[in-house]
Parts: C-alpha cells; structure tokens; sequence
C-alpha cells in the first residue's frame, strides 16, 4: 500500500469508523481508525497520516482541539471536519481554524472519498492566522440549513474568509443574497470597516451615479456642498452592488472604470479618487442573456463574474423548510413576547409540497403573519391564508398542458420571440431536475440529459445555475 495514501479516521460513533474504513478500504486506502483525539495525538508519535478525516464532537478531545493541533505542528496536512452539527458558523470556525474541507452528516461515502482524493493532492493548506478564541457570528441575522446546497453554500462562505476577491451572488428573489453578502463580510478580513450597500433598483436613474460617486460642491443646481459616494465611503472595506442588472448602460462603463483602474472622479471633479474596495454584487437576473442581448456589458461581467455563488432556491432545498420555519417562529415570537408557534404534522407536509415563488422571504413573512394573526401554539391548514393553500389545490393538469396555459397567456400579453423565452426556462427545469437525481454529479447528470460533461458545464454557466 503506498505510503502516501495513509488515511486516518477518528469519531466515536463505530458505526461511522466502519462504513468509512470499509469504503476507503475499497477504494485503495490505507486507513487506521481512532476512537476519540487523544488516540490520534498518542499515534502521531509513531506515524504520520496523509489525511485525517475527524469527528468535530467527540468525547474528551474532540475535533476543533485535534484541528488545532495539526495546524501547528503538522500543517502540511490535510484535516477534513465530519459533523451532523451542520450551519454556517460551525462550517466557518472550521475553515478558519484551518480545515481543508466539510462533510456534513449524514454523508455520501462517493463524495467523502472524492474529498479525501482531492485533499491528497494538497501539497500544502494555506495557513490560518485566526486565533481559535476568536468567536465569529452573524449581528443581522442567521443563515439556516442543512440541505447539500445550503452545506455548498456555508463551504464557499468558509473558503473565501481570507480572500478579497469580487463575488457575484446570482438567486431569484427572496433567496437571502443580501444576508450572504453580509456573512461574506463579517467573516472577511476588511470585517473592522463598515459593509457599505447600495440597491441598484431603489434610486432614480438620475441619483444612481451620485450616490455611487459623488459630486464636488458647485457640480450642479442645488449641489450647496461636497458629496462623498458609495465607492469613497467603501475605502478599504466592501461594497455590496445588489441587483447589478438594473444598472443604467453608462454607469455600467463609470463602474467599469473604476474596477479596472481603482480610481474615479466625483461629478464635478477634476482630480481622481483612488480606491481600493471590495466588491460583493448581486442579481436575480440572467447577466448572460442581458450581455448577448447588448443590455450589459461584457467585460464589466466577467470583471464582477471572478467568484460566482449560486443560491438555491427554496423549492431545492425543501428539506430545510422545518428548520427554517422553527427559526422564523422563534424569532418572531421573541419579538411580541408570546410561546413559538409550530407546525402541524399536515401543514409541514404541505409546506414541502409548495413552489414557494417568493423562496425564503416568503417562508418568512408567512410565519411573521402567522406568529401575529393565529391564536393557537399549533398551526393548522386552516390557520394558512387562502392563496397558499391555492397553490396546492388547483387543478392538477399534465405539464404539456400547463405548457399550453403559460405559453396562451404569454401570447395573449403581446410577448414574441416565445421559443427563445421558453428554451433556457426549459433546459433549467431539466438540468437542475437531472443534478437533482444525481446528487450533483454531473457526469451522471449529463449523461441522463443525453450531453457531454463540457456541455453541460457550458449551459449550467450560461443558465446561471
């Protein structure tokens, strides 16, 4: 057995040191299993493993302490973090405390093994300069769940805790881009200065390049006084763009600029303003079909385009619905000082059977109406407003059949070009039903779709997803 395939794996759940020993065992691994940490600190004095894949709760010394240790004397290996405790901090903590990678349990043993394959090919993790007392949390709000895209999502959250690299934030409305963008923030290293926002689709056309730039005094009627922008304010820390695809052409190019020089001039300026910010931006729009429709500018998209996070929707990731319900109700029912409602056994099931269109925030204000408006502790279908239960109740038609509905109404409201509007609607439902059926697997996912691997890759860019 190679020397260099040694894995090591420690949890005090037998059952987990089985079926990983038994897998990787398959798979061509040297693998040694260990009860708890102190085990694996007692063998480092023999031998040396390439990986260590470890438990983060374990009685006596349990993973973050082993985490720790690895990280100040064995740094050139590779820990990945196993743990059913699976949110946002506990991913974070773990990155920044110098993990390699996150397996949430239950786990796929395919996918456990592809981490440790990948983590061999480490030469050497990067080092972490947070100091383990550090206590990292969310002031606006939390990020909940424990779906795979949700546990993607608290990965790339984790993995860019020490980057300063522009991110683009791609969801449709109501998938928390704005709460991403300040746990981006928060967990970033610019985090000691102020997150600056702007919505792009809240300020008149007229207003948008002031508030982005500023103006001198004297710049125009009515400019009694210097202006300092968004930009200016965003010195040294982040500023989050939300819904780019709003954006007027000509402050597209103003914007562009200032990306590409790291400098501006105020309106009314003469002399440039140099900068250095980190942007977060945001859209639920599809910025592929607006740069080949000439409405956004190409090489301002790839400029925003370098670390792209894709949020699911709620309708992929129905599995959290329970937890996020139960969050929302806590939350809520601490504000008018009343017990936290809960869900009946048929309402949950309902809950999972939704398209939720409005995605989280409509979870949200539901159950803020709900912890307000209903008497009882326990929600009932009948408690539910009339609308919701709609969505369940209509009538059920074959998918041609509601094809034809949409595809009528669309004509019926003047809309041409109608194959180009359906095509990509299309192609989405199927790739994303197809990487649902495959766990994210793409090959599998493109060979079920009847493509290549390069062309899917190629759509799911294209499509956003």
């Amino acid at each position: 057995m190679p020397k260099s395939k040694r894995i090591w794996i420690a949890d005090d759940d037998e059952s987990i040191r089985f079926v990983l020993e038994k897998g990787l065992i398959d798979a061509g691994f040297d693998v040694s299993v260990f009860e708890d940490g102190n085990e694996v600190v007692n063998q480092l004095d023999i031998e040396k493993p390439n990986v260590l894949l470890t438990d983060l709760k374990m009685p006596g010394r349990d993973g973050m302490d082993l985490l720790d240790t690895f990280k100040n004397e064995y740094s050139n290996i590779p820990v990945i973090m196993m743990t059913a405790h699976s949110d946002l901090e506990t991913t974070v903590d773990a990155f920044e405390n110098g993990a390699w990678d996150y397996i949430a349990k239950p786990f796929d043993l395919n996918d456990a093994i592809s981490k440790i394959s990948k983590a061999l090919e480490e030469k050497k993790i990067r080092a972490k300069k947070i100091s383990s007392e550090e206590e990292i949390h969310l002031e606006r709000g939390k990020i909940v769940g424990k779906s795979p895209a949700m546990q993607d999502l608290f990965n790339s959250i984790g993995k860019l805790s020490h980057s300063s690299s522009t991110v683009l934030l791609v969801g449709e409305s109501g998938t928390g881009k704005e709460l991403v963008a300040q746990a981006i923030y928060e967990h970033s290293d610019r985090a000691d200065k102020k997150l600056i926002s702007l919505n792009m689709a809240d300020i008149p056309i007229e207003l948008l390049e002031s508030e982005l730039f500023g103006y001198e005094k004297g710049a125009f009627t009515g400019a009694d006084h210097k202006k300092i922008g968004r930009f200016e304010q965003a010195h040294k820390a982040t500023l989050f763009l939300d819904e780019i695809g709003d954006m007027p052409y000509e402050t597209q190019t103003r914007i562009l600029r200032v990306l590409s020089s790291g400098e501006f001039y105020r309106i009314g300026g003469s002399d440039p303003v140099k900068v250095d910010v980190r942007i977060i931006a945001a859209t639920n729009q599809n910025l592929n079909e607006k740069v080949r429709s000439g409405a956004f500018r190409e090489d301002l998209f790839h400029r925003l385009n370098v670390i792209r996070i894709a949020l699911p929707p709620l309708r992929d990731r129905k599995e959290d619905i329970p937890m996020l319900t139960n969050y929302f109700f806590e939350k809520f029912s601490e504000e008018v000082k009343s017990e936290s409602k809960f869900l009946s056994s048929e309402v949950e099931e309902l809950f999972t059977k939704l398209i939720w269109p409005g995605n989280v925030l409509q979870l949200q204000n539901l159950c803020h109406s709900l912890t307000v408006l209903s008497s009882a502790q326990e929600i009932q279908v009948s408690d539910l407003p009339d609308d919701l239960i709609l969505q369940k109740k209509g009538p059920e038609l074959n998918w041609d059949d509601l094809l034809e509905v949409w595809a009528t109404e669309k004509l019926s409201n003047g809309d041409d070009h109608l194959l180009n509007s359906t095509i990509p609607i299309f192609e989405k439902t199927m790739i994303r039903v197809a990487m649902k059926a495959t766990k994210g697997k793409k090959s599998e996912a493109a060979n079920l779709l009847g493509w290549g691997r390069n062309t899917l890759a190629r759509k799911m860019n294209e499509l956003d997803l």
